[in-house]
């Protein structure tokens, strides 16, 4: 019996521990007052059965015991069914807390979702507007160089025959002048030995500015083409440079004229400049293939090499490159296995027949 007693005691700490329905202190008390009451009914029965008055014990317990029995299980009973309203009760606050944290947590995602999804439409429009912007500034660029390009080479031209008719043809004349007043001196005389001196050094003259003309602006590029124009300039640079250019054409010509053949020829002036002035190189290689789709220009050197992308770069590479999209072609730097530079202008035949058009 002590047992049951302590065990019953403990179930209902436990319960008034575990409970979720909030008791009121009046409500322990009369728990207690009851469970209290039932045990002093049971020991007064049990007292007197363990004295022999079984008539008595009964008799307590049709009276006492069993009264005391049915208020304790209508008490826990009350409490029970409190405890399942509390449940509910619980359960239904937890279902609106869950409710309203879901809603939140949808109208968080939402706006965050709002904000991608604007700042996305933001990027995207601003992207566009700066790749217009860039496109319209690149091409604004081109122009500008193809302006550039064409107001040097017009500008050249212009200079080239300025030297060659106007500086050429007076210079011509003071050596035919000369030659006849040469001529109508005493021999022997010292006026004509100043005369033939004088003569030479205008015929030098003369010699320079046609030189000098030719480099501006080389006649031959209108007069005959891309090939007569190398084959006259290659064996130039040689003797200019002290360099010796190794020479190679292939493939089936085919014409290169007017605003493309000086292109190429200026990215071929450029090359070998760079050869004179930078590689310490004494021999480069110059080969010029005519394809099937394209002209293939390479100028070759196993000098000390050097590095198109540097920060250095002179204005001499940046009007390789502008030429080369103007040629609608492609340029390229590489370096050979034996050292140097490899420089490559790729020209489609098409850009080229079109230009001719």
């Amino acid at each position: 019996m002590q047992r049951i007693r302590t065990d019953l005691d403990d179930a209902i700490r436990r319960e008034d521990e575990l409970a979720t329905a909030s008791r009121t202190p009046e409500q322990r008390q009369y728990l207690r007052n009851n469970l209290a009451q039932f045990w002093d009914a049971v020991d007064r029965t049990f007292a007197l059965a363990q004295s022999g008055n079984e008539k008595e014990a009964r008799a307590q317990i049709r009276l006492s015991l069993q009264s005391r029995q049915e208020a304790l299980s209508s008490a826990v009973s009350r409490l029970l069914v409190q405890n399942n309203e509390s449940e509910e009760q619980a359960a239904q606050q937890v279902s609106h807390i869950y409710d309203r944290v879901q809603r939140q947590v949808y109208i968080f995602l939402s706006a965050i979702l709002t904000a991608i999804v604007l700042t996305s439409l933001y990027m995207i429009r601003s992207n566009r507007m700066l790749f217009a912007r860039l496109a319209e500034l690149s091409e604004q660029r081109s122009e500008l160089a193809q302006t550039l390009i064409a107001t040097q080479e017009s500008t050249l031209r212009h200079i080239s025959r300025e030297l060659h008719d106007e500086f050429g043809q007076i210079l011509t004349a003071m050596g035919s002048m000369l030659s006849r007043a040469g001529r109508h001196a005493p021999d022997g005389s010292k006026l004509r030995e100043d005369l033939r001196e004088v003569n030479e050094i205008a015929q030098s003259a003369l010699d320079k500015v046609r030189t000098l003309s030719q480099a501006l602006h080389p006649v031959t590029l209108d007069e005959a083409g891309l090939e007569s124009t190398l084959d006259w300039y290659l064996p130039t640079v040689e003797r200019q440079t002290g360099i010796t250019v190794s020479y190679e054409k292939s493939g089936n010509p085919f014409p290169v004229e007017g605003g493309m053949a000086i292109h190429v020829y200026r990215v071929l002036q450029e090359a070998l400049n760079n050869v004179a002035r930078h590689s310490k190189a004494k021999e480069a290689w110059v080969r010029l293939r005519f394809l099937p789709q394209m002209l293939d220009l390479e100028v070759e050197d196993h000098g000390v090499g050097f590095s198109p992308d540097s920060k250095r770069r002179g204005i001499g590479l940046v009007a390789m490159r502008e030429r080369a999209e103007l040629l609608n072609g492609t340029l390229e730097f590489s370096h050979p296995a034996e050292g140097g530079t490899l420089v490559r202008l790729m020209v489609p035949r098409e850009a080229m027949d079109g230009h001719g058009r």
